[in-house]
């Protein structure tokens, strides 16, 4: 997986964008089935960030059941990862285009413009 790094300026927290950046990884298969993710201690410092953001985000990741932590040997992406990693990228995906698509309507484009965006027909 790509080095991980926080972006201060998103409306985003931290923790946050390090779930994402893991998620992204797992869905798209950068990290499998029992791969170890660095070390909370090794993340905070790749991602310049305080080691308590790291594990806020490993819980998040534990408790959405991504990843699985073993005692004295780090935490693992579980067997179940990437099938609710891509769950929760796709219900992710689906709701900021829903609002970008409401956002666009309540602007005044119209429907049938929106559409043929999406089928690639025009800008």
């Amino acid at each position: 997986m790509n080095r991980l790094r926080v972006n201060p300026a998103l409306d985003l927290p931290p923790s946050r964008q390090l779930v994402e950046a893991v998620l992204d990884g797992v869905a798209s298969g950068a990290l499998a089935p029992g791969a170890r993710l660095l070390s909370v201690r090794a993340l905070a410092a790749e991602a310049l960030v305080n080691p308590n953001t790291v594990a806020k985000a490993y819980r998040e990741l534990e408790l959405m059941g991504v990843v699985e932590p073993r005692n004295g040997l780090g935490v693992f992406v579980g067997v179940r990862g990437p099938e609710i990693a891509r769950g929760a990228r796709r219900d992710a995906t689906i709701e900021a285009f829903r609002r970008a698509a409401a956002e666009a309507l309540r602007a005044g484009h119209p429907l049938g413009t929106l559409q043929s965006m999406l089928k690639g027909e025009s800008k």
